[in-house]
């Protein structure tokens, strides 16, 4: 499945509502978040549907109790639910800068599995780490993280080998494969002591850091998930 919170264009909603994806197509699904749709059993009734081209897709997961961005198969940080964005947003000024001159940010393409019912990891979505070359660790990367454009369950997506491409004002920067993540592993190994919940977020490792100008307009793409759009903000 293919799964998204979104709102009809002509209609802002916060929250926004739960969707399932077929072609052109958005059908409303009986839940509030995709947490709560997770949870249920991945099952919930079908209300209105609305034509693709006529809705707004919001972060899937827009409250996420954890996130966990993995280095490597066994080295993590927590990274901040606060700062999820996302597709169409414009990435904040990093509070930290103050006045100071505003330099290119970095940004960091991922795969996130969205935690599911019993711990499992129940789909993948595009994740985006900013970070602030200028600041020091950990605030330079505490103020934004990109999610989106949708949730694909495991029936259509295999995460390993997912290829990623990042355009910056439509120049392509980078064409890479995510492979080699052992999703299951790494699902247990941020488990283990401790309890996850639906809608935790685990990314993957990066691949390699974009430069991204203020002002310019970013594309992280990829042909199972769809395509993930931002806008550095120029502060």
């Amino acid at each position: 499945m293919r799964l998204c919170m979104f709102h009809p264009a002509e209609e802002p909603l916060e929250r926004g509502w739960v969707g399932r994806i077929d072609g052109e197509h958005v059908t409303q699904l009986a839940a509030q978040t995709l947490q709560s749709f997770f949870t249920g059993g991945g099952a919930a009734r079908e209300h209105a549907m609305y034509p693709l081209a006529g809705v707004r897709l919001l972060a899937p997961v827009l409250h996420p109790s954890s996130v966990r961005v993995f280095e490597d198969q066994r080295t993590f940080v927590f990274a901040n639910p606060a700062a999820i964005c996302g597709p169409g947003a414009t990435v904040p000024q990093n509070e930290a800068s103050g006045s100071e001159p505003q330099g290119a940010l970095a940004l960091h393409a991922r795969l996130a599995g969205i935690v599911g019912a019993g711990d499992g990891v129940a789909g993948w979505t595009l994740f985006a780490e900013w970070r602030d070359p200028r600041r020091d660790p950990p605030k330079d990367r505490d103020f934004a993280l990109g999610l989106g454009p949708v949730v694909v369950t495991g029936d259509e997506l295999d995460p390993d080998g997912v290829e990623v491409i990042v355009r910056v004002d439509d120049d392509e920067r980078l064409r890479a494969r995510l492979d080699g993540f052992d999703w299951a592993a790494a699902r247990d190994f941020a488990a283990a002591g401790t309890r996850l919940h639906p809608g935790d977020l685990l990314a993957a490792p990066s691949l390699a850091p974009v430069e991204v100008p203020r002002g310019s307009r970013v594309e992280i793409e990829s042909g199972g998930i769809g395509v993930l759009a931002h806008i550095a903000s120029r502060g």
